[in-house]
């Protein structure tokens, strides 16, 4: 069993490493919510005071924070505050499971690779749903030596685990991925919303489509209109999910890749100003498939 220092108890996070700590590992956690890291406590992990006391000797380090600049910041340091891997021994792992930019996993891990510190990026897919269920998907950028070194820990909290390529490539994948997410919510939304202004059922509708040609991932897990399906973000108020803020910073990430390769993504940069404008109009902190609230009619 490992000594897992495990950093950023999120929405995501406080699953995972709960699944961790369930599989018998021991998973020393830090937040700077305490509310947090009591429910990790509370299924079998430990709790530390600071990151620097979580990854006392650690074997493993695992962080789940929300940006590029978080990430930095937590491992180099900014300023006067030294940066975490100086207190990371030599020959730990890191899998960092934060979705950033490809360049800040770069330039982590070739800090963290200079102190003899394997370094993997593991951005997650599946929802909150899936990290509790123990079933995300990993996108792993990195070395194969490392990702079989991680691979026993990520089994315990996914059932997909697919190696991208080197260092970075798992962010890359990821904001793929998201950019695809963010555009299907919103078509997905659209329509639902086109039947529901014309008098279908929502449930019906959804039904419909997704036993047909427009089937996707929102309309079979996580659909975005209350009451539809039981386990979904809508039907909670739009709470406890995948934030309208991530998604815009996902979104905000894809476009800057593809500025930096020239490539063209319309649809994908039309996703990011109708989130933008939805977190301007005060949706930022509800779920991402509250993006249906900027689409229904009115009155």
């Amino acid at each position: 069993m490992a000594n897992i220092a495990f950093i950023g108890l999120g929405n995501m996070g406080a699953p995972m490493a709960i699944n961790l700590a369930k599989a018998g590992h021991q998973v020393r956690a830090f937040d700077l919510s305490r509310e947090a890291v009591a429910k990790v406590v509370a299924e079998g992990g430990s709790a530390a005071t600071s990151a620097q006391e979580a990854v006392e000797g650690a074997e493993v380090v695992v962080s789940m924070l929300p940006a590029s600049q978080h990430v930095e910041g937590l491992f180099l340091g900014n300023g006067s505050q030294a940066g975490l891997l100086q207190g990371i021994a030599k020959g730990a792992l890191i899998i960092d499971s934060s979705t950033i930019a490809a360049a800040t996993s770069q330039k982590v891990a070739k800090a963290a690779q200079a102190l003899g510190i394997g370094f993997i990026d593991a951005p997650v897919s599946g929802g909150t749903g899936g990290a509790i269920a123990g079933s995300l998907t990993f996108m792993v950028g990195g070395s194969a030596a490392d990702l079989e070194r991680a691979r026993p820990l990520l089994e315990k909290m996914g059932k997909n685990i697919f190696h991208a390529g080197d260092v970075g490539a798992g962010q890359t994948a990821k904001i793929c991925n998201n950019m695809l997410l963010g555009i299907l919510m919103i078509g997905t939304s659209e329509a639902i919303a086109l039947g529901v202004a014309n008098g279908l059922d929502p449930k019906v509708l959804s039904e419909i489509m997704r036993r047909s040609s427009g089937g996707n991932w929102a309309l079979e897990v996580y659909n975005p209109f209350p009451g539809v399906q039981d386990a979904s973000a809508a039907t909670r108020g739009y709470t406890g999910g995948f934030g309208t803020d991530l998604m815009l910073k996902d979104l905000g990430l894809a476009q800057e890749s593809a500025m930096t390769v020239k490539a063209s993504t319309p649809l994908g940069g039309m996703a990011r100003q109708l989130y933008a404008a939805h977190s301007i109009a005060g949706h930022g902190g509800e779920d991402f498939s509250s993006v249906i609230k900027m689409l229904q009619k009115k009155g």
